[in-house]
């Protein structure tokens, strides 16, 4: 079965640069990694993806520089050494800011930088960054210098293949489903102007953002997919790694984008349903078939929980993120309303959690952990 995290401590570390500046050079496996999520992939959830999946990377939710330099950096940037490979992703738009935010980030030991130019949500838009920076391409293209100037690690950046201002445009749902010669030539310009600038790595979400008026889901749900412009992307700029994301949910359609993809990025998916990373992990060959039970997760969560909470944490803050490691199985429901409804109580201890798990049919069938 893959390593507990608390076992690999000693021997995972970030990412050796050794003396080379050239962060293109620092291999990073990119081909199963886990989406910035906002409110979702905090530390907790990293270390509990981390007993499911020992190599898949993983990235922080987006902060923005701006609370990175100004704001509980303890609180903001604090994970696990377990949690390698992990990235932070930051969000803003002033090159400046945004190299002193990377370099405290890389110094922390993060394994890799992310620009997040990808999300459509109004927090992010109203901020100038997000989505909304793929109408400015040189500012892009200057942040992203200006943080592999100072950093060591490689310096990536998230992005859509196209955006759209749904506030000026009466038809943004067909401008959210083509894709014309103008999209294409934006889309080109800022992509050339990143890998120029130096980045390292893309990871391309494969629906454009339509900003102002839809919701976040709309902009999951609405949007074509449009897997065939990132795989035009890859061969055109197939210099870095061009990771694909947006709307993938089994391990087939990962097989399918790694026949021509350097990565797939899961979102929503790994999150609901968490074992679809060791699924991929067994795929791929990084692990053996049936090597890691739910049970043996719960085990490790244990532990985790009674260490995070002899430091203060709640133990609802953990296991919120914990509600689909049953998905699926028999007991799943009974397993979610036990965790959802104990671990707000004063006074819930880290026992819910062992008979939350016990509840579950698949729980009882089981092997006990090694």
């Amino acid at each position: 079965m893959p390593p507990h995290p608390a076992e690999t401590t000693e021997t995972k570390r970030p990412v050796e640069i050794g003396q080379s500046l050239d962060k293109r050079s620092v291999w990073i496996d990119r081909r199963v990694s886990v989406a910035p999520m906002m409110d979702w992939t905090d530390r907790h959830c990293r270390y509990f993806l981390r007993c499911i999946s020992p190599q898949a990377l993983l990235y922080t939710e987006m902060i923005t520089a701006g609370a990175v330099l100004h704001g509980d950096r303890q609180r903001l940037l604090a994970f696990d050494p377990a949690e390698h490979p992990v990235a932070l992703q930051l969000g803003g738009s002033d090159p400046h800011d945004l190299a002193a935010a990377a370099k405290l980030g890389a110094d922390l030991g993060y394994d890799e930088i992310n620009l997040n130019c990808g999300c459509p949500s109004d927090r992010v838009h109203s901020g100038s960054f997000g989505a909304c920076l793929m109408n400015e391409p040189r500012r892009v293209a200057d942040c992203v210098m200006a943080m592999c100037a100072v950093v060591d690690v490689p310096v990536t950046v998230k992005l859509r293949i196209g955006v759209i201002d749904g506030r000026a445009r009466h038809d943004a749902r067909a401008a959210a489903a083509s894709f014309d010669a103008v999209d294409h030539a934006a889309l080109w310009e800022f992509v050339r102007g990143v890998v120029e600038a130096g980045a390292a790595a893309l990871i391309v979400h494969a629906r454009k953002a339509v900003l102002g008026s839809w919701s976040p889901k709309d902009n999951r749900d609405i949007p074509v997919l449009r897997y065939d412009i990132v795989r035009e992307l890859q061969q055109e700029f197939g210099s870095i790694p061009i990771v694909v994301n947006g709307g993938v949910r089994t391990v087939g359609q990962i097989n399918e984008l790694l026949a021509w993809s350097d990565g797939v990025m899961l979102g929503r998916e790994a999150y609901h349903r968490p074992m679809i990373l060791h699924e991929a992990d067994v795929a791929l060959g990084r692990v053996a078939a049936a090597s890691l039970t739910r049970r043996q997760v719960v085990d490790r969560m244990l532990a985790y929980c009674e260490r995070e909470m002899t430091r203060g944490e709640r133990l609802s803050s953990i296991t919120r993120h914990m509600l689909g490691l049953y998905s699926g199985q028999p007991g799943a429901r009974e397993f979610r309303r036990r965790l959802s409804e104990g671990a707000r109580k004063p006074g819930a201890t880290p026992d819910l959690l062992a008979s939350a798990a016990f509840a579950s049919a698949d729980f009882s069938l089981e092997p006990a952990s090694a």
